[in-house]
């Protein structure tokens, strides 16, 4: 599958990695059916890491769980992109919302995949219809699981 997954400095402690990617790419065909080809790299590192990209690529100085970035050209029919996850904000935000590690990972892979797909989180508005979103796909995806 053209999903691949790659750790920079830190164990994920992702499971399923097979299950996952055919899950994104039918829920990409789902959302999206004029991408009929899904291209995605996650990255999971630490906030440093992803600090530093933040800093780069988005003038932001502060830290955060995911970012993602569309590396797709418009009218090619694929879903190209990289998305960068620090395990240190997904462990402390499962922490904060009394979540489990693994579904809060599980939402921050979600949230990359939606972005691409045209969710936005800007306003109020918005970033509840991503949380929605998120739920949705999570739930789905965990009713798929041995």
């Amino acid at each position: 599958m053209p999903i691949s997954y790659y750790e920079q400095g830190v164990t994920s402690g992702l499971t399923g990695k097979r299950n996952l990617s055919r899950f994104i790419t039918e829920t990409v065909a789902a959302y999206r059916p004029d991408f009929k080809k899904v291209h995605l790299n996650y990255i999971f590192c630490d906030d440093a890491y992803l600090l530093v990209l933040n800093q780069r690529y988005l003038e932001h100085d502060t830290l955060t769980d995911v970012i993602t970035f569309d590396l797709g050209e418009v009218g090619s029919g694929k879903l190209e992109g990289e998305i960068y996850i620090s395990t240190e904000r997904v462990r402390e935000n499962a922490a904060q919302f009394a979540a489990p590690y693994a579904d809060e990972l599980l939402r921050v892979v979600f949230h990359g995949m939606l972005h691409l797909c045209g969710y936005k989180d800007k306003s109020a508005e918005d970033a509840a219809a991503m949380r929605a979103e998120e739920d949705k796909c999570i739930a789905q995806y965990k009713k798929l699981q041995p």
